[in-house]
């Protein structure tokens, strides 16, 4: 097998983004993820790519300067919120967050390099957070970033971001509703059940981007068999745009048993999406997927859900 086909980044330092023990989002999410990617043996088998911290003008492409400068404020003295309740400052909390913008960077970088095919970066996919504001534990957008960055530096036309956690990626949709080169096609809980409370089937785009965002609400409970019927509107979406580079946030909180969420799925749906997106980069020509971890707030679920993305971006 080609070791350069998929490239993954695996870093203590990305380990560092989390809100402490106890909160959902806490800082063992990776090491929960390295065990049973180690135990199947998928680091011999792929790239291993490195993390970095991210310019504060790489940050900058994407968020304003006055949120980013915030973060930096409350970075050092570790107080209050970035948000409006969910997502804590604490002591450091600008440089990790920009070292997971900094990794998927990195990752987008070695795929348009053609150093890997596709790439995986566990702790990533922060699609909460707004252009101006930390929302959800998001508190830098790293898809935003890596899709301003692409746009700008490879000049990519079609950039698709496809989003299976279970929580709408609201901070990506809004930053590019009216921006017809973001393919957008989401697949997350019913925001009448969930937060962020958006994503309706009725929010398509707006402007020249009207029909290029494509989001579908899943009901509570939803298992396998739901998923595997409403994933082929996200493939036809695509083949339509014909996207020249393909994101996705897999956010392993939609599978069931998880803390927060009501979704049902098996690590099988995670595969199933790997697998297709990847089949559609090839018969696009390209090969290019890059998947970010996301969601996922039991740590048995993530771990065996992106192992089952990496496994099928092989």
């Amino acid at each position: 097998m080609d070791n350069t086909n998929l490239g993954v980044v695996v870093s203590e330092r990305l380990a560092r983004y989390g809100f402490g023990a106890g909160h959902p989002f806490g800082p063992d999410r990776h090491a929960a993820f390295v065990r049973e990617f180690e135990s199947r043996g998928l680091n011999r088998r792929v790239q291993m790519l490195q993390a970095r911290d991210a310019s504060y003008d790489e940050i900058r492409s994407f968020h304003t300067a006055s949120y980013v400068d915030l973060v930096r404020e409350r970075s050092v003295s570790g107080q209050g919120f970035l948000d409006d309740g969910d997502t804590p400052a604490f002591r450091g909390v600008y440089e990790a967050a920009a070292v997971v913008v900094g990794a998927t960077l990195n990752a987008s970088s070695a795929i348009m390099s053609g150093q890997c095919r596709r790439a995986f970066v566990p702790i990533a996919g922060l699609h909460h957070a707004r252009r101006d504001r930390a929302a959800g534990f998001c508190v830098f957008n790293d898809c935003g970033v890596a899709i301003e960055l692409l746009r700008k530096n490879s000049g990519l036309e079609r950039i698709a971001y496809v989003d299976i956690d279970a929580h709408h990626g609201d901070g990506v949709f809004y930053a590019f509703e009216d921006d017809a080169s973001v393919i957008f096609a989401d697949m997350h809980e019913d925001g009448r059940y969930l937060y962020a409370g958006t994503g309706s089937r009725t929010e398509t785009g707006k402007g020249a981007a009207e029909g290029t965002k494509l989001n579908v609400p899943m009901p509570p409970g939803s298992d396998d068999a739901a998923f595997d019927a409403a994933w082929p509107q996200v493939i036809t979406h695509l083949e339509k745009f014909q996207p020249q580079f393909i994101i996705l946030q897999c956010g392993a909180d939609s599978l069931e048993g998880d803390p927060i969420t009501h979704l049902r799925y098996s690590a099988r749906s995670h595969a199933k999406a790997a697998r297709e997106l990847a089949q559609l980069a090839d018969r696009l020509g390209h090969g290019r997927v890059l998947g970010l971890g996301g969601g996922g707030y039991n740590r048995a679920n993530l771990a065996q859900a992106w192992t089952a993305v990496v496994e099928n971006l092989l």
